[in-house]
């Protein structure tokens, strides 16, 4: 009894898998076809990062007030 519960728990789960994967590309499929071209990307689902986002990945250090650093 054990072992058609597994089967039917197992397909389910790979069902629901390739449903999440389906949706995934057909979101994101564009981009990435474009970037395994080596082309830019178009369309308006680019979306720019925010200020804190691009201040850390220029590698600046962020300015605490000084609240959160006494807080620390």
């Amino acid at each position: 009894m054990i072992a058609p519960l597994g089967t039917l728990a197992f397909l389910a789960t790979l069902w629901l898998l390739v449903v999440v994967g389906a949706a995934i590309l057909e979101e994101s499929g564009a981009r990435i076809v474009a970037a395994l071209k080596g082309e830019p990307v178009r369309g308006p689902s680019l979306t720019l990062p925010s200020t804190r986002v691009r201040a850390r990945l220029r590698g600046r250090p962020l300015r605490a007030a000084a609240r959160w650093r006494a807080a620390a």
